[in-house]
């Protein structure tokens, strides 16, 4: 397979399986009078597995040819390190949802939507990260963003999901008119909108009031979708009324290609490292301060894990923030790292969440949130579920020997080494908050352990298998890349040499 093919059918794939599982689900259900879902999940799954194929051939010509290039018209796509790293990321994060979703979202009213808009969701952000224009970029991210939308609100007869979808949609939306007027802007300025093109233009042209204004529109835009704080607010509330499947996606993969789009689109028009490297750092700095202040407070599962995937995104920015301050690609390397072990176990720790939701509410029919304290106990009656999740929960609050503290150490090390007494300060700072996150992820822990088992505990329904084993894919990968991080070096270097690239390291 050629690698123009291998790129293709990248995107081809998922994007062509989105409406054929649609119409499959709608069929069955207007010819046998029931739900449709069986079609739409097998589907799904398949269209998933039959997308790894390409990537496997577009993996093998990156790392034996470099960047893949793929020109269809006026539309340009590359594979870089970066694309790569996200790409992967997300195909298997998105296959371990939808294989959990099989058995969460079945006998749900309209199955099949939710099966084509993940593919949707999917597709969309795999063409974001191999975008090489800013339209098209653009283009991409609303393809994200207008799935990502539908399946937050996928309960929509229940108010607060209908809100929490609103208000997702009201400021995503804002957001996507300020990055219309920052891409105008620029085209207004330069006259090209090829990324490389525009940085050429822009470095010639130094730092006009028009770049500088359209750096600043693009940075808000796209740092609603990635949660820098204060743009945040959204997420809470869209994390934890979504679907668990769903909550595990936006957390896992949605907010770092929001990063990714933030990343290029600004390294594009703000010439200046140093410039860029302080402002990453400050709302790394900002995120983990605010992300582990919030999710202290939280009653509900779904929403401290939401306020901790804010302060995770501080991690990833400290790393990135540190590399892009000093050019050097090891704070970079840890914090793509730490993307992928954040979404392993902010993945595992919502499905994790999901299935002890759907056997304790969900299965009788109750769509309110779950609590803290209805976890009581949970280890007694779940004690592989509890177990998957505890793993997570202190993956997440950093504990050696699992993956969270390898990445976490990786972005602290480079800090240090890079030598500069700000970016020490900073990793100090997170190596703090890091200890901090233990204050809320212990205390759940020591609940389902210590506690006697809550009422819903023992009232509550089995667990399927279909949901157990993806927990069992992502807990293993946790424990692996925490002892063996080399696993994932082929993809983080590479990543970390793209995103130097792009300021022009």
């Amino acid at each position: 397979m050629t690698a123009q093919t291998a790129l293709t059918l990248l995107l081809a794939i998922p994007l062509g399986a989105a409406p054929v599982i649609y119409l499959a689900g709608r069929i069955a259900v207007k010819t046998r009078a029931k739900s449709g879902g069986a079609s739409a999940r097998i589907l799904a799954v398949l269209a998933l597995l039959a997308t790894m194929v390409p990537l496997y051939y577009a993996a093998m010509h990156f790392t034996s040819t470099g960047p893949l290039t793929l020109d269809i018209n006026r539309i340009s796509l590359q594979m870089d390190g970066i694309s790569l790293l996200v790409a992967l990321t997300a195909l298997i994060l998105g296959l371990c949802v939808t294989f959990f979703s099989t058995k969460y979202m079945q006998n749900d009213e309209g199955e099949e939507k939710f099966f084509a808009l993940l593919m949707i969701m999917i597709v969309g952000i795999i063409g974001l990260v191999c975008a090489t224009d800013l339209f098209n970029l653009w283009v991409w991210f609303e393809v994200m963003a207008v799935s990502s939308y539908l399946l937050v609100a996928f309960y929509r007869s229940q108010p607060d999901a209908l809100e929490a979808g609103v208000k997702y949609l009201v400021q995503s939306a804002t957001g996507s008119v300020f990055i219309l007027l920052g891409i105008a802007l620029t085209f207004a300025q330069t006259g090209v909108l090829n990324l490389h093109e525009i940085r050429l233009a822009v470095s010639a042209g130094g730092n006009s009031p028009i770049i500088l204004s359209a750096s600043v529109l693009l940075l808000i835009g796209f740092g609603v979708k990635a949660a820098l704080v204060p743009l945040h607010t959204w997420l809470p509330d869209a994390h934890s009324q979504a679907p668990s499947g769903i909550s595990a996606m936006l957390s896992g993969i949605v907010i770092e290609a929001g990063l990714v789009a933030l990343l290029r689109s600004t390294g594009a028009v703000i010439v200046s490292h140093t410039t860029w490297g302080y402002l990453i750092m400050a709302f790394g700095a900002l995120n983990l301060l605010v992300g582990n202040l919030m999710a202290l407070r939280q009653t509900q599962v779904k929403r401290m894990l939401a306020y901790s995937s804010v302060s995770q995104m501080g991690y990833i920015l400290v790393g990135i923030g540190v590399a892009v301050y000093t050019l050097q690609p090891e704070g970079a390397a840890g914090g793509f790292f730490h993307v992928i072990t954040h979404s392993l176990m902010k993945g595992a720790a919502f499905l994790a969440a999901g299935a002890l939701l759907y056997a304790l509410r969900m299965a009788h029919h109750n769509h309110e949130p779950l609590t803290v304290s209805d976890m009581d106990g949970a280890a007694q009656r779940y004690p592989v579920t509890a177990f998957f999740l505890a793993v997570a929960l202190l993956a997440l609050g950093g504990l050696p020997p699992l993956a969270g503290f390898m990445s976490k150490w990786q972005i602290f090390v480079a800090g240090f080494q890079s030598g500069n007494s700000l970016s020490i300060a900073l990793v100090i700072f997170a190596a703090i908050n890091s200890v901090l996150s233990l204050g809320y992820y212990a205390p759940l822990v020591n609940r389902m352990y210590r506690h006697e088992p809550s009422y819903l505990v023992k009232e509550g329904k089995p667990i399927s298998w279909v949901m157990v084993l993806p927990l069992v894919i992502m807990t293993a990968a946790i424990v692996a890349l925490g002892i063996w991080p080399p696993l994932v070096r082929w993809l983080t270097t590479p990543a970390a040499m793209s995103l130097l690239a792009i300021f022009g390291g």
